[in-house]
Formats: structure tokens, C-alpha cells, sequence
């Protein structure tokens, strides 16, 4: 997978504490995500639909703000 053209994005919700995710989601076909402090270690790759169920329960288990 040559995540090179990666955009990758930290979430609104990511704070100082250096337990932070990055995500990329302008390559065609794939959602990619990786750990924000190891940038050159693995990443994960999601189908569309798959990342969108997998955000989709993350909500549902998250408390409403």
C-alpha cells in the first residue's frame, strides 16, 4: 500500500497527552490510519464503508456532549 500522497489529520478531539491517531482519507478507495507518534510505523487501511461503520459505532458508544 504507498500511503506516499498522504494527507494525513489529527482529530479535533486530540489533545497533549501524546495518545493521538492520524487519518487520511484523500486516497482513492482507502481511509488510512496511523499512530501520530510513530508516523513511519504501520498504518491500518479501511475501506470507505468499512471506516464509516467503525466511526459510525464509535459515536454510539461515546457519552453526547
Amino acid at each position: 500500500m504507498n500511503l506516499s500522497k498522504a494527507e494525513w489529520r489529527k482529530s479535533r478531539r486530540s489533545n497533549d497527552t501524546g495518545a493521538c491517531v492520524e487519518v487520511a482519507t484523500n486516497l482513492p478507495g482507502i481511509v488510512a490510519m496511523r499512530d501520530s507518534k510513530n508516523p513511519d510505523g504501520p498504518a491500518l487501511a479501511f475501506t470507505p464503508a468499512e471506516w464509516s461503520a467503525f466511526v459510525a459505532d464509535l459515536r454510539d458508544g461515546l457519552p453526547n456532549d
